[in-house]
């Protein structure tokens, strides 16, 4: 398949593919380098390396604060 770089360096997939992978406008994808060229696939969060943050967000009362989230310590593991 062939698709075609922009002058903005940007490049439109066939819809069948973006279905295939199921991603959506906003989504995330991972080039990864390998010995035959580069691979492209999306980049999903697991679900349970969300689970030690369940209770920390407040859900529908006020507003998030960032920047105090950020500095808190928090488990390496949820890093990428």
């Amino acid at each position: 398949m062939i698709v075609k770089l922009t002058s903005k360096r940007q490049v439109t997939f066939p819809a069948r593919v973006l279905e295939e992978l199921g991603v959506e406008p906003g989504d995330q994808m991972e080039l990864v380098e390998s010995e035959d060229g580069y691979l492209l696939r999306p980049r999903r969060v697991a679900p349970d390396r969300l689970a030690p943050l369940r209770g920390k967000l407040r859900r529908g009362r006020g507003t998030f604060d960032l920047d105090a989230f950020r500095e808190q310590r928090h488990d390496p593991a949820l890093r990428d």
